[in-house]
Protein backbone atom coordinates (compact mmCIF):
# COMPACT_ATOMS: atom_id res chain seq x y z
CA UNK A 1 0.00 0.00 0.00
CA UNK A 2 1.42 3.07 -0.80
CA UNK A 3 2.45 5.82 2.16
CA UNK A 4 0.27 8.68 3.11
CA UNK A 5 1.33 11.12 5.69
CA UNK A 6 -0.69 13.98 7.57
CA UNK A 7 1.14 16.90 8.31
CA UNK A 8 0.03 18.78 11.80
CA UNK A 9 1.04 22.70 12.61
CA UNK A 10 0.65 23.39 16.41
CA UNK A 11 1.07 26.94 16.70
CA UNK A 12 1.38 27.46 20.49
CA UNK A 13 2.42 30.75 22.92
CA UNK A 14 5.72 30.26 22.99
CA UNK A 15 6.89 28.48 19.00
CA UNK A 16 5.41 26.63 16.41
CA UNK A 17 5.58 22.75 15.75
CA UNK A 18 5.47 20.69 12.53
CA UNK A 19 4.26 17.11 13.47
CA UNK A 20 4.17 14.51 10.30
CA UNK A 21 2.27 11.19 11.00
CA UNK A 22 1.93 8.28 8.94
CA UNK A 23 -1.24 6.34 8.03
CA UNK A 24 -1.33 4.18 10.76
CA UNK A 25 -1.03 7.36 12.92
CA UNK A 26 2.42 6.90 14.46
CA UNK A 27 4.12 10.32 14.89
CA UNK A 28 7.33 9.80 12.35
CA UNK A 29 8.86 13.54 13.59
CA UNK A 30 8.76 17.02 14.85
CA UNK A 31 10.20 19.76 14.29
CA UNK A 32 9.99 23.32 16.27
CA UNK A 33 10.79 27.41 16.21
CA UNK A 34 10.02 29.55 18.81
CA UNK A 35 8.99 33.47 18.08
CA UNK A 36 9.51 36.07 20.16
CA UNK A 37 7.52 37.57 23.21
CA UNK A 38 7.33 40.96 23.25
CA UNK A 39 6.51 42.83 26.33
CA UNK A 40 6.57 46.08 26.84
CA UNK A 41 6.84 48.45 30.02
CA UNK A 42 2.68 48.28 30.47
CA UNK A 43 3.28 43.83 30.66
CA UNK A 44 1.05 43.92 27.26
CA UNK A 45 1.79 40.78 26.05
CA UNK A 46 1.97 40.58 21.99
CA UNK A 47 3.28 39.02 18.89
CA UNK A 48 4.98 39.84 15.69
CA UNK A 49 2.27 37.58 12.83
CA UNK A 50 4.60 37.39 10.08
CA UNK A 51 7.31 35.92 12.31
CA UNK A 52 4.49 33.14 13.12
CA UNK A 53 3.46 32.82 9.84
CA UNK A 54 7.32 32.19 8.48
CA UNK A 55 7.80 30.14 11.34
CA UNK A 56 5.02 27.91 10.24
CA UNK A 57 6.55 27.77 6.74
CA UNK A 58 10.44 26.88 8.01
CA UNK A 59 9.53 24.25 10.54
CA UNK A 60 7.39 22.58 7.86
CA UNK A 61 9.88 22.62 5.19
CA UNK A 62 12.35 21.29 7.91
CA UNK A 63 10.32 18.37 8.78
CA UNK A 64 10.24 17.43 5.05
CA UNK A 65 14.13 18.17 4.84
CA UNK A 66 15.14 15.69 7.65
CA UNK A 67 12.71 12.95 7.18
CA UNK A 68 13.18 12.83 3.71
CA UNK A 69 9.96 11.32 2.63
CA UNK A 70 7.92 11.16 -0.82
CA UNK A 71 6.80 15.17 -0.89
CA UNK A 72 3.58 13.52 -2.97
CA UNK A 73 2.74 11.00 -0.25
CA UNK A 74 1.37 14.15 1.85
CA UNK A 75 -2.44 14.16 1.60
CA UNK A 76 -3.42 16.69 4.34
CA UNK A 77 -2.68 19.03 7.17
CA UNK A 78 -4.53 19.76 10.11
CA UNK A 79 -4.03 23.04 12.18
CA UNK A 80 -4.11 23.60 15.63
CA UNK A 81 -3.40 26.87 17.14
CA UNK A 82 -2.96 29.39 20.39
CA UNK A 83 -7.13 30.53 20.70
CA UNK A 84 -7.90 33.97 22.12
CA UNK A 85 -4.98 35.75 20.86
CA UNK A 86 -6.29 38.10 18.12
CA UNK A 87 -4.84 39.94 15.10
CA UNK A 88 -5.67 41.79 11.97
CA UNK A 89 -4.75 42.09 8.09
CA UNK A 90 -5.21 43.66 5.19
CA UNK A 91 -7.69 41.51 2.71
CA UNK A 92 -5.89 42.76 -0.13
CA UNK A 93 -2.24 42.00 0.56
CA UNK A 94 -2.67 39.86 3.87
CA UNK A 95 -0.31 42.22 5.15
CA UNK A 96 -1.00 42.07 9.22
CA UNK A 97 -1.74 45.49 10.90
CA UNK A 98 -0.04 45.56 13.69
CA UNK A 99 1.02 43.32 16.28
CA UNK A 100 -1.07 40.01 17.49
CA UNK A 101 -2.09 41.06 21.06
CA UNK A 102 -1.50 37.61 23.26
CA UNK A 103 -4.10 35.97 24.96
CA UNK A 104 -2.80 36.55 28.02
CA UNK A 105 -3.06 40.53 27.36
CA UNK A 106 -5.12 42.29 29.36
CA UNK A 107 -4.77 45.75 27.63
CA UNK A 108 -8.18 45.65 26.76
CA UNK A 109 -9.78 45.58 30.34
CA UNK A 110 -11.74 48.82 29.70
CA UNK A 111 -13.04 48.21 26.63
CA UNK A 112 -14.63 45.69 29.06
CA UNK A 113 -15.65 47.40 31.48
CA UNK A 114 -17.16 50.08 29.31
CA UNK A 115 -19.90 47.29 28.01
CA UNK A 116 -20.10 46.77 31.00
CA UNK A 117 -21.15 49.96 31.97
CA UNK A 118 -23.67 49.60 29.54
CA UNK A 119 -25.07 47.31 31.09
CA UNK A 120 -24.57 44.23 28.39
CA UNK A 121 -22.09 41.63 30.08
CA UNK A 122 -25.03 39.34 31.07
CA UNK A 123 -26.74 39.25 27.66
CA UNK A 124 -23.00 38.77 26.20
CA UNK A 125 -22.64 36.08 28.86
CA UNK A 126 -25.81 34.10 27.79
CA UNK A 127 -25.11 34.15 24.43
CA UNK A 128 -21.97 32.57 23.65
CA UNK A 129 -21.41 31.12 27.14
CA UNK A 130 -18.09 33.08 28.50
CA UNK A 131 -17.88 35.94 30.67
CA UNK A 132 -17.40 39.83 29.53
CA UNK A 133 -13.27 39.66 29.75
CA UNK A 134 -10.62 41.10 28.25
CA UNK A 135 -8.79 37.48 27.64
CA UNK A 136 -11.07 37.54 24.64
CA UNK A 137 -10.77 38.23 21.24
CA UNK A 138 -13.70 40.56 20.95
CA UNK A 139 -11.99 43.08 23.23
CA UNK A 140 -9.20 42.94 21.37
CA UNK A 141 -10.12 43.64 18.23
CA UNK A 142 -11.90 46.03 19.28
CA UNK A 143 -8.77 47.50 21.05
CA UNK A 144 -6.73 46.90 17.73
CA UNK A 145 -9.47 49.38 15.69
CA UNK A 146 -9.25 51.78 18.05
CA UNK A 147 -6.23 52.39 18.74
CA UNK A 148 -3.77 51.12 15.69
CA UNK A 149 -3.48 53.29 13.34
CA UNK A 150 -5.22 53.45 9.85
CA UNK A 151 -7.60 49.96 11.16
CA UNK A 152 -10.85 51.70 11.74
CA UNK A 153 -10.85 53.15 8.74
CA UNK A 154 -9.38 49.93 6.27
CA UNK A 155 -12.33 47.93 8.38
CA UNK A 156 -15.15 50.83 7.92
CA UNK A 157 -14.13 50.25 3.53
CA UNK A 158 -14.09 46.09 4.57
CA UNK A 159 -10.30 45.95 3.83
CA UNK A 160 -9.81 44.49 6.86
CA UNK A 161 -9.73 40.90 7.93
CA UNK A 162 -9.42 40.12 11.67
CA UNK A 163 -9.74 36.87 13.94
CA UNK A 164 -7.78 34.65 15.76
CA UNK A 165 -4.34 32.95 14.76
CA UNK A 166 -5.92 29.43 12.70
CA UNK A 167 -8.13 32.07 10.78
CA UNK A 168 -4.55 34.01 10.20
CA UNK A 169 -2.75 31.22 9.05
CA UNK A 170 -5.77 29.77 6.42
CA UNK A 171 -5.94 33.03 4.69
CA UNK A 172 -1.85 33.18 4.29
CA UNK A 173 -1.57 29.54 3.49
CA UNK A 174 -4.20 29.59 0.99
CA UNK A 175 -2.61 33.01 -0.76
CA UNK A 176 -5.84 34.69 0.26
CA UNK A 177 -8.02 32.38 -1.30
CA UNK A 178 -9.54 31.11 2.27
CA UNK A 179 -11.07 33.26 5.06
CA UNK A 180 -12.27 30.40 7.30
CA UNK A 181 -12.37 29.56 11.05
CA UNK A 182 -14.03 26.56 12.89
CA UNK A 183 -16.49 26.31 15.53
CA UNK A 184 -13.69 25.54 18.28
CA UNK A 185 -12.03 28.99 17.59
CA UNK A 186 -14.84 30.67 17.12
CA UNK A 187 -16.89 29.98 19.70
CA UNK A 188 -13.44 31.51 22.16
CA UNK A 189 -13.80 34.86 20.80
CA UNK A 190 -17.18 36.67 22.56
CA UNK A 191 -18.75 36.91 19.48
CA UNK A 192 -20.30 33.94 18.37
CA UNK A 193 -23.44 32.42 19.20
CA UNK A 194 -23.29 29.21 20.50
CA UNK A 195 -26.71 28.16 20.42
CA UNK A 196 -27.44 30.03 17.09
CA UNK A 197 -24.10 28.64 15.98
CA UNK A 198 -23.63 32.33 14.21
CA UNK A 199 -21.93 35.55 14.81
CA UNK A 200 -23.83 37.61 17.01
CA UNK A 201 -24.63 40.87 15.15
CA UNK A 202 -25.69 42.76 18.37
CA UNK A 203 -22.58 41.72 20.74
CA UNK A 204 -20.07 42.54 17.56
CA UNK A 205 -21.64 46.32 17.36
CA UNK A 206 -20.98 46.68 21.10
CA UNK A 207 -17.68 46.26 20.29
CA UNK A 208 -17.44 48.10 17.32
CA UNK A 209 -17.05 45.34 14.90
CA UNK A 210 -18.68 44.61 11.23
CA UNK A 211 -20.27 41.08 11.69
CA UNK A 212 -19.08 40.88 7.76
CA UNK A 213 -15.51 41.07 8.15
CA UNK A 214 -15.40 38.23 10.13
CA UNK A 215 -14.36 34.57 8.96
CA UNK A 216 -16.83 31.61 7.43
CA UNK A 217 -17.65 29.67 10.14
CA UNK A 218 -16.92 25.51 9.76
CA UNK A 219 -17.03 22.38 11.17
CA UNK A 220 -13.81 21.94 12.46
CA UNK A 221 -13.24 18.78 9.98
CA UNK A 222 -14.37 20.77 6.95
CA UNK A 223 -12.22 21.62 3.83
CA UNK A 224 -10.31 25.09 4.85
CA UNK A 225 -8.81 25.08 1.07
CA UNK A 226 -5.49 24.23 0.07
CA UNK A 227 -1.71 24.82 0.30
CA UNK A 228 1.23 23.82 -0.80
CA UNK A 229 2.90 25.29 2.20
CA UNK A 230 4.86 28.29 0.03
CA UNK A 231 5.80 25.81 -2.19
CA UNK A 232 7.10 23.47 -0.10
CA UNK A 233 4.99 20.62 -1.26
CA UNK A 234 5.20 19.61 -4.99
CA UNK A 235 1.02 19.66 -5.15
CA UNK A 236 -1.53 21.73 -2.93
CA UNK A 237 -3.20 19.68 -0.65
CA UNK A 238 -6.68 20.11 2.08
CA UNK A 239 -6.26 21.70 5.54
CA UNK A 240 -8.68 19.12 6.58
CA UNK A 241 -8.48 19.64 10.37
CA UNK A 242 -8.81 22.71 12.50
CA UNK A 243 -9.25 23.17 16.24
CA UNK A 244 -8.26 25.26 18.83
CA UNK A 245 -5.02 24.23 20.80
CA UNK A 246 -6.96 22.83 23.76
CA UNK A 247 -9.86 21.41 21.70
CA UNK A 248 -7.17 19.67 19.74
CA UNK A 249 -5.74 17.92 22.91
CA UNK A 250 -9.52 16.78 24.16
CA UNK A 251 -10.18 15.05 20.82
CA UNK A 252 -6.20 13.64 20.63
CA UNK A 253 -6.71 12.91 24.29
CA UNK A 254 -10.46 10.68 23.00
CA UNK A 255 -12.43 12.62 24.97
CA UNK A 256 -15.40 11.97 23.11
CA UNK A 257 -18.24 11.12 25.45
CA UNK A 258 -19.92 13.61 28.03
CA UNK A 259 -18.22 13.38 31.35
CA UNK A 260 -15.24 12.62 30.08
CA UNK A 261 -12.25 15.47 30.86
CA UNK A 262 -8.71 16.78 30.24
CA UNK A 263 -6.12 19.54 31.98
CA UNK A 264 -3.29 20.59 29.25
CA UNK A 265 -0.66 22.02 31.19
CA UNK A 266 1.01 24.75 28.77
CA UNK A 267 2.50 28.27 29.60
CA UNK A 268 -1.11 28.80 30.66
CA UNK A 269 -3.55 25.93 31.29
CA UNK A 270 -7.20 25.04 29.72
CA UNK A 271 -9.42 22.33 31.92
CA UNK A 272 -12.11 20.85 29.46
CA UNK A 273 -14.90 19.08 30.52
CA UNK A 274 -17.30 17.01 27.16
CA UNK A 275 -20.59 17.70 28.01
CA UNK A 276 -22.27 16.68 24.83
CA UNK A 277 -24.46 17.77 22.32
CA UNK A 278 -26.81 19.97 25.17
CA UNK A 279 -25.11 23.23 25.84
CA UNK A 280 -24.81 24.08 29.96
CA UNK A 281 -24.59 27.49 30.96
CA UNK A 282 -21.88 27.83 34.01
CA UNK A 283 -23.12 28.84 37.65
CA UNK A 284 -19.78 28.42 38.92
CA UNK A 285 -16.64 30.74 37.29
CA UNK A 286 -16.45 28.49 34.17
CA UNK A 287 -17.14 28.63 30.81
CA UNK A 288 -19.44 27.23 28.00
CA UNK A 289 -17.79 26.86 24.89
CA UNK A 290 -18.05 24.28 21.34
CA UNK A 291 -16.09 21.88 21.78
CA UNK A 292 -15.68 20.97 17.47
CA UNK A 293 -17.91 20.64 14.79
CA UNK A 294 -18.00 17.07 13.13
CA UNK A 295 -20.22 15.58 10.79
CA UNK A 296 -22.08 18.37 10.54
CA UNK A 297 -22.95 17.61 14.47
CA UNK A 298 -21.56 19.92 17.34
CA UNK A 299 -20.22 19.29 21.18
CA UNK A 300 -20.11 21.38 23.86
CA UNK A 301 -17.53 21.54 26.42
CA UNK A 302 -17.11 23.40 30.11
CA UNK A 303 -13.94 25.25 30.56
CA UNK A 304 -11.27 27.00 32.63
CA UNK A 305 -8.74 29.10 31.41
CA UNK A 306 -5.49 30.08 33.70
CA UNK A 307 -2.89 32.57 33.03
CA UNK A 308 -0.05 30.94 34.63
CA UNK A 309 0.68 27.26 34.87
CA UNK A 310 3.63 26.65 32.96
CA UNK A 311 4.72 29.96 32.63
CA UNK A 312 5.54 29.55 36.54
CA UNK A 313 8.25 27.32 36.15
CA UNK A 314 9.83 29.79 33.33
CA UNK A 315 9.28 32.75 35.66
CA UNK A 316 11.38 30.63 38.34
CA UNK A 317 14.12 29.72 36.17
CA UNK A 318 14.41 32.52 33.95
CA UNK A 319 13.39 35.51 36.38
CA UNK A 320 14.36 34.12 39.35
CA UNK A 321 16.75 32.49 38.42
CA UNK A 322 16.02 29.76 41.16
CA UNK A 323 16.23 26.70 39.12
CA UNK A 324 18.68 25.86 36.20
CA UNK A 325 16.07 24.47 34.20
CA UNK A 326 12.23 22.92 34.25
CA UNK A 327 13.27 19.20 35.19
CA UNK A 328 15.18 20.52 38.01
CA UNK A 329 11.82 21.31 39.66
CA UNK A 330 10.60 17.99 40.81
CA UNK A 331 14.07 17.38 42.74
CA UNK A 332 14.10 20.64 44.46
CA UNK A 333 10.61 20.46 45.25
CA UNK A 334 10.83 17.65 47.10
CA UNK A 335 13.30 18.78 49.30
CA UNK A 336 11.40 21.31 50.81
CA UNK A 337 10.26 21.29 54.09
CA UNK A 338 7.31 18.89 54.69
CA UNK A 339 5.49 21.28 56.89
CA UNK A 340 5.94 24.43 55.33
CA UNK A 341 2.70 26.97 54.40
CA UNK A 342 3.55 28.93 51.47
CA UNK A 343 1.00 29.78 48.89
CA UNK A 344 1.73 31.45 45.54
CA UNK A 345 -0.97 32.48 43.97
CA UNK A 346 0.45 33.51 40.37
CA UNK A 347 -2.27 36.43 39.12
CA UNK A 348 0.77 38.28 37.27
CA UNK A 349 -1.96 39.64 34.64
CA UNK A 350 -5.10 38.76 36.93
CA UNK A 351 -6.85 35.84 37.82
CA UNK A 352 -8.97 33.86 35.00
CA UNK A 353 -11.31 31.02 35.94
CA UNK A 354 -13.17 30.32 38.16
CA UNK A 355 -12.39 33.92 40.04
CA UNK A 356 -11.97 36.46 36.50
CA UNK A 357 -10.14 38.68 38.17
CA UNK A 358 -8.53 40.82 36.06
CA UNK A 359 -6.50 43.02 38.83
CA UNK A 360 -5.71 40.85 41.16
CA UNK A 361 -1.81 40.34 41.36
CA UNK A 362 0.54 37.91 42.03
CA UNK A 363 1.28 37.09 46.00
CA UNK A 364 3.62 34.81 48.30
CA UNK A 365 1.29 34.17 51.36
CA UNK A 366 2.66 32.38 54.31
CA UNK A 367 6.50 32.68 53.77
CA UNK A 368 8.15 32.89 57.28
CA UNK A 369 12.18 33.60 57.75
CA UNK A 370 13.13 29.81 57.25
CA UNK A 371 11.41 29.69 53.78
CA UNK A 372 14.38 29.10 51.16
CA UNK A 373 14.40 28.26 47.30
CA UNK A 374 12.79 24.94 47.86
CA UNK A 375 9.72 26.43 49.22
CA UNK A 376 9.38 28.94 46.58
CA UNK A 377 10.08 26.43 43.80
CA UNK A 378 7.43 23.77 45.70
CA UNK A 379 4.90 26.25 46.10
CA UNK A 380 5.24 27.51 42.38
CA UNK A 381 4.84 23.62 41.26
CA UNK A 382 1.76 23.19 43.68
CA UNK A 383 -0.20 26.31 42.24
CA UNK A 384 -0.72 24.89 39.47
CA UNK A 385 -2.40 21.95 40.86
CA UNK A 386 -4.85 24.11 43.27
CA UNK A 387 -5.54 26.60 40.28
CA UNK A 388 -6.59 23.26 38.55
CA UNK A 389 -8.27 21.88 40.82
CA UNK A 390 -10.33 24.89 41.76
CA UNK A 391 -11.81 24.50 38.06
CA UNK A 392 -12.67 20.42 38.17
CA UNK A 393 -14.50 21.33 41.55
CA UNK A 394 -16.25 23.81 39.46
CA UNK A 395 -17.13 21.84 36.50
CA UNK A 396 -18.57 19.21 38.47
CA UNK A 397 -20.90 21.23 40.14
CA UNK A 398 -22.02 22.51 36.77
CA UNK A 399 -22.48 19.35 35.03
CA UNK A 400 -23.52 16.84 38.09
CA UNK A 401 -20.73 14.70 37.56
CA UNK A 402 -17.78 13.82 40.04
CA UNK A 403 -14.52 13.54 38.23
CA UNK A 404 -12.64 10.39 39.22
CA UNK A 405 -10.62 10.36 36.04
CA UNK A 406 -8.73 13.26 34.28
CA UNK A 407 -6.25 13.08 31.32
CA UNK A 408 -3.32 15.62 31.31
CA UNK A 409 -1.03 16.58 28.95
CA UNK A 410 1.34 19.00 28.27
CA UNK A 411 5.32 19.54 29.13
CA UNK A 412 5.07 19.57 33.12
CA UNK A 413 3.43 16.53 33.13
CA UNK A 414 6.44 15.09 32.90
CA UNK A 415 7.02 15.89 36.73
CA UNK A 416 5.63 13.32 39.03
CA UNK A 417 5.90 15.14 41.79
CA UNK A 418 3.17 17.40 39.93
CA UNK A 419 1.12 15.07 38.39
CA UNK A 420 1.18 12.93 42.12
CA UNK A 421 -0.01 16.56 43.51
CA UNK A 422 -3.03 17.26 41.23
CA UNK A 423 -4.17 13.26 41.94
CA UNK A 424 -4.40 14.05 45.76
CA UNK A 425 -5.76 17.23 45.43
CA UNK A 426 -8.40 16.45 43.02
CA UNK A 427 -8.90 13.19 44.32
CA UNK A 428 -8.91 11.48 41.21
CA UNK A 429 -6.89 9.29 38.66
CA UNK A 430 -4.48 11.64 36.65
CA UNK A 431 -3.78 9.68 33.16
CA UNK A 432 -0.68 10.96 31.74
CA UNK A 433 -0.49 9.77 28.06
CA UNK A 434 2.75 8.51 26.24
CA UNK A 435 2.51 10.59 23.65
CA UNK A 436 3.58 14.37 24.40
CA UNK A 437 1.87 16.48 21.57
CA UNK A 438 -1.89 15.91 22.28
CA UNK A 439 -2.55 19.30 20.97
CA UNK A 440 -1.27 18.82 17.19
CA UNK A 441 -1.80 15.26 17.30
CA UNK A 442 -6.27 15.94 17.58
CA UNK A 443 -6.01 18.24 14.15
CA UNK A 444 -4.22 15.47 12.68
CA UNK A 445 -6.29 12.62 13.67
CA UNK A 446 -9.58 14.70 12.72
CA UNK A 447 -7.69 15.20 8.95
CA UNK A 448 -6.79 11.75 8.90
CA UNK A 449 -10.70 10.54 9.61
CA UNK A 450 -12.04 13.29 7.04
CA UNK A 451 -9.40 12.13 4.41
CA UNK A 452 -9.89 8.35 5.58
CA UNK A 453 -6.81 8.04 6.19
CA UNK A 454 -7.78 5.90 9.36
CA UNK A 455 -10.45 5.39 11.08
CA UNK A 456 -11.49 5.96 14.63
CA UNK A 457 -9.54 3.23 16.10
CA UNK A 458 -6.74 5.48 16.02
CA UNK A 459 -7.32 6.82 19.53
CA UNK A 460 -6.31 3.49 20.38
CA UNK A 461 -2.58 4.40 19.86
CA UNK A 462 -2.17 6.45 23.22
CA UNK A 463 -0.44 4.38 26.24
CA UNK A 464 -1.24 6.20 29.96
CA UNK A 465 0.59 6.16 32.84
CA UNK A 466 -1.59 6.53 35.90
CA UNK A 467 -1.41 8.26 39.28
CA UNK A 468 -3.65 7.38 42.37
CA UNK A 469 -4.64 9.61 44.97
CA UNK A 470 -3.31 8.96 48.32
CA UNK A 471 -2.66 11.72 50.40
CA UNK A 472 -5.03 11.88 53.61
CA UNK A 473 -7.92 13.38 53.78
CA UNK A 474 -7.22 15.62 56.48
CA UNK A 475 -3.75 17.08 55.16
CA UNK A 476 -5.72 17.30 51.78
CA UNK A 477 -8.26 19.62 53.00
CA UNK A 478 -6.01 21.86 55.18
CA UNK A 479 -4.03 22.32 52.28
CA UNK A 480 -7.06 22.99 49.99
CA UNK A 481 -8.29 25.68 52.88
CA UNK A 482 -5.17 27.60 52.79
CA UNK A 483 -4.58 28.29 49.10
CA UNK A 484 -8.32 29.07 49.48
CA UNK A 485 -7.37 31.56 52.02
CA UNK A 486 -4.31 33.03 49.93
CA UNK A 487 -6.67 33.48 46.81
CA UNK A 488 -8.73 35.62 48.99
CA UNK A 489 -6.45 37.84 50.38
CA UNK A 490 -5.16 38.07 46.39
CA UNK A 491 -8.73 39.14 44.90
CA UNK A 492 -9.73 42.68 44.70
CA UNK A 493 -13.32 42.18 43.70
Amino acid sequence: MSEKYIISIDQSTQGTKALLFDRLGNLLHRTDKSHKQIINAKGWVSHNPDEIYQNTIDVVKKLLLETAIEKSHVVGIGISNQRETALAWEKGTGKSIGEAIVWQCARAVDICERVEKQGFSEMVRQKTGINLSPYFPASKIAWILENVVGAKEKAAQKEICYGTVDSWLIYKLTAGKSYKTDYSNASRTQLFDIFALKWDAEICALFGIDVNNLAEVCDSDSCFGYTDLAGALPQAVPIHGVLGDSHGSLFGQGCLEPGMIKSTYGTGSSIMMNIGETPVLSTHGVVTSLAWGMGGKVNYVLEGNLNYTGAVITWLKDDLQLIASAKDCEEVARSAVSDDNLYLVPAFSGLGAPYWDSYARASFIGMTRVTKKAEIVRAGLECIAYQINDIVCAMSKDAGIVVEELRVDGGPTKNAYLMQFQSDISQATVQVPDAEELSGIGPAYAAGLALSVWDESIFEKIQRMKYEPRMESEKREKKIAGWQDAVKRTLTN
